[in-house]
């Protein structure tokens, strides 16, 4: 009963296995630089901002079409026994004869019709608001531009969260496959001493145990790796549901940073600048808006006593001096809030840059503290390893209890996890490293 035992376990080792490989089947190999550009190219947050980049650009265009001339047409049929606008259709149409003032026929005109035909042209000449709330406008864009920028640095940020904790996890799930390996090791060998009166039952048991426990442990691994699958497949704009086979993070950190500090020059900081700079061509423009405004206009149009007759011609052309002297305070008004909007801007951007200076003095820390525990725990892993060979030779030789050969493979298993966490904190330090330093470019 005890060796059908020894085989079940046996058994569900090789069905994990078995399993194991045939996810390995399904899987679709990923490296970090492919996630990054996938997510670069297909991120939802990445779509939406380049829509409020192509936004803003709009907006350019709809500001210069402000400097632009005007140009209008218009065909107007009108009737009317109004004396005095029946003799101006007349004298439109240069029609007016000696009969047209005979009194009773200048009082009672009866119906009169007009229908006119008319071009007509304006053109700003000096608008000198117009001017800044153009400048104001092209701050705008290449705000958005920045915006658009920073936001594919965090995306990428996100992505190699979500590669480490990928990562993390299959690491996690060799060294659970292992423990779970030497565990059926070690409850096969238990079930044969049992058999032959060599252990008592409770090493037995305590080796089945340890198997159950392992075979849960991997189960439990495997989800976290789907998940963590999942959430890659989200971030690069993909669908869900596969899994992906990635390169162990157990060998070191890869990539380091050498900036010393915060760049102004980052995109998110290059962003507010742009901000502050726009409000001050805003302010600008509300302050020229006091000065007076000089257009042009003209109009050409033709006048006829039947529909669609052209019978006569007119132009008219001039300039237009306008000055709006008082608006009910509704310029100064907009003037001050617009510049309290910028002060708080600019004390912003200030506090952000000394939130961002603390979070790089944290990360530099977090990096250093886990690649001493990465030195650390190698050398633990070495001192585990050597300390479960020895304990597997004298169980051999009858000289040591299941038990604490059971402890010595728990105890190489936690330093092994130990050892992928601080690598894994290592490369997520590394990471937020290069996402605070990070310059426009």
């Amino acid at each position: 009963m005890m060796r059908r035992k020894g085989m079940l376990l046996t058994g569900i080792y090789l069905l994990l296995l078995l399993s194991a490989n045939s996810l390995q089947a399904q899987t679709k190999k990923l490296t970090l630089k492919a996630a990054i550009d996938s997510a670069v190219s297909n991120n939802e947050q990445v779509q939406l901002a380049k829509m409020d980049e192509a936004i803003a650009a709009s907006n350019v265009k709809q500001t210069q079409a402000m400097f632009l001339p005007q140009l209008g047409f218009s065909y107007t049929a009108m009737t009317t026994n109004n004396p005095l606008n029946a003799f101006g259709f007349k004298l439109q149409q240069q029609s007016i004869t000696a009969a047209d003032f005979n009194p009773a026929l200048l009082n009672n005109p009866g119906g009169t019709s007009d229908f006119m035909t008319k071009i007509q042209l304006q053109q700003p000449l000096v608008n000198t608001d117009m001017l800044y709330q153009r400048k104001s406008a092209e701050k705008q864009a290449e705000l958005y531009r920045y915006k658009t920028t920073r936001t594919k640095e965090y995306i990428r940020f996100e992505v190699e969260q979500a590669y480490l904790q990928l990562q993390l996890a299959y690491d996690t799930k060799a060294v659970l496959e292992e423990a779970l390996h030497t565990a059926s090791q070690l409850a096969k060998s238990a079930a044969d001493y049992y058999n032959q009166g060599l252990a008592p039952k409770s090493d037995l048991l305590n080796a089945e145990l340890q198997v159950t426990k392992a075979t849960t442990d991997v189960a439990g691994v495997n989800s976290q790796i789907q998940n963590a699958c999942d959430a890659l497949s989200l971030l690069m704009g993909t669908p869900g549901g596969v899994s992906y086979e990635i390169a162990s993070g157990t060998d070191g950190v890869n990539n380091t940073t050498s900036a010393d500090s915060i760049s102004m020059a980052r995109s998110d900081f290059k962003a507010m600048e742009t901000a502050i700079s726009a409000y001050d061509l805003l302010i600008k423009s509300g302050k020229k808006s006091y000065l007076p405004k000089l257009n042009a206009f003209a109009s050409y149009q033709l006048n006829d006593h039947t529909a669609f007759g052209f019978g006569s011609d007119a132009y008219l052309a001039g300039l237009q001096l306008s000055w709006d002297i008082f608006k009910g305070n509704s310029t100064k008004n907009k003037i001050a809030t617009q510049t309290l909007e910028r002060n708080k801007l600019a004390e912003q951007l200030h506090a952000e840059r000394s939130q961002n200076e603390l979070e790089l003095n944290k990360a530099r820390r977090t990096l250093a503290d886990a690649q001493y525990n990465i030195t650390q725990q190698k050398a633990a892993v070495a001192q585990a390893l050597e300390a479960l060979r020895i304990l597997q030779n004298r169980y051999e030789q009858g000289l040591v209890k299941t038990t604490e050969v059971l402890t010595a493979q728990t105890q190489l298993s936690q330093q092994q996890l130990a050892q992928a966490r601080a690598v894994f904190s290592a490369n997520m330090a590394t990471a937020y490293l290069q996402f605070l330093t990070a310059t426009n470019q």
